[in-house]
């Protein structure tokens, strides 16, 4: 080859699938039939072996994860808080920007279950033609608006986690709830009990589901996505007790002493 052309080489390359030998045939116009054989049994169980492990690959980047929420019976539940918490405790979200609304609206809490981010401002304009007297005993996100109609009052801002009771102090059956979470991965299920969370790296988190009415323990309510599958990417619920019933003070439903 020295001080000569580079001959061309045209590749003749065949895989043996039944047994171990790679078999490849490089043919040019000098060296006809010269034939090279690889021993690569190990490789090719190797090789064989990543492919069927990418078939099965856990959830990896920017994949959406189905969540479904069913009462003991397999009935879909609506209005389920869904959030998504890292397995390693380190919930380091961005700061919120947005700010969230719990209207009142016919002497009613609306909606009566929001989720928010912990450090969202939350407004309560009061939409009714009466005044109302909005309050919360939970701690720490104890506060009190005393009466007032229209948007009397500036954002309150919950600063830290967990579920706040809302009450007003003129109407006893107005009842709401805000679940405050240290996660901006959170969504709510629709009338099929189905919500999506969309996360990056979900192998990284937990997921949790919150409502008023669910009365099966906290430790139920969490599921790992640790070990969850592309082909598995759906988390499902099943509640084991009776669920509370709605709160809906015109039909009679839930009220405080329910909850």
């Amino acid at each position: 080859m020295c001080g000569g052309s580079r001959p061309a080489f045209i590749a003749d390359r065949t895989l043996v699938a039944g047994g171990n030998t790679l078999e490849m045939r490089v043919a040019n116009s000098r060296h006809s039939g010269l034939q090279i054989d690889y021993q690569f049994g190990r490789m090719a169980t190797r090789i064989i072996g990543l492919l069927l492990s990418l078939s099965i690959t856990t959830l990896a980047f920017g994949d959406d994860v189905e969540v479904v929420v069913v009462d003991k019976g397999g009935h879909p539940v609506a209005d389920v808080a869904v959030y998504a918490l890292r397995l390693n405790g380190k919930n380091e979200s961005p700061a919120p920007t947005a700010v969230a609304t719990m209207d009142q609206v016919d002497r009613q809490f609306v909606p009566h279950l929001l989720v928010v981010q912990t450090g969202t401002p939350v407004e309560f304009p009061n939409s009714d033609t009466v005044a109302h007297h909005v309050y919360s005993f939970s701690h720490p996100n104890k506060f009190m608006l005393p009466m007032y109609k229209g948007e009397q009052y500036p954002p309150v801002i919950f600063q830290h986690s967990g579920v706040v009771s809302l009450g007003c102090n003129i109407h006893d059956h107005m009842l709401g709830y805000i679940l405050v979470v240290d996660s901006a991965d959170f969504s709510m299920t629709d009338e099929n009990g189905h919500a999506i969370l969309s996360l990056n790296n979900p192998a990284e988190y937990a997921v949790k589901i919150w409502s008023p009415r669910i009365r099966d323990k906290d430790k139920f309510l969490t599921r790992s996505l640790a070990s969850t599958t592309k082909q598995d990417a759906e988390v499902v619920f099943s509640l084991a007790k009776r669920l509370n019933p709605p709160h809906d003070q015109q039909a009679g439903g839930a009220s405080w002493s329910d909850y």
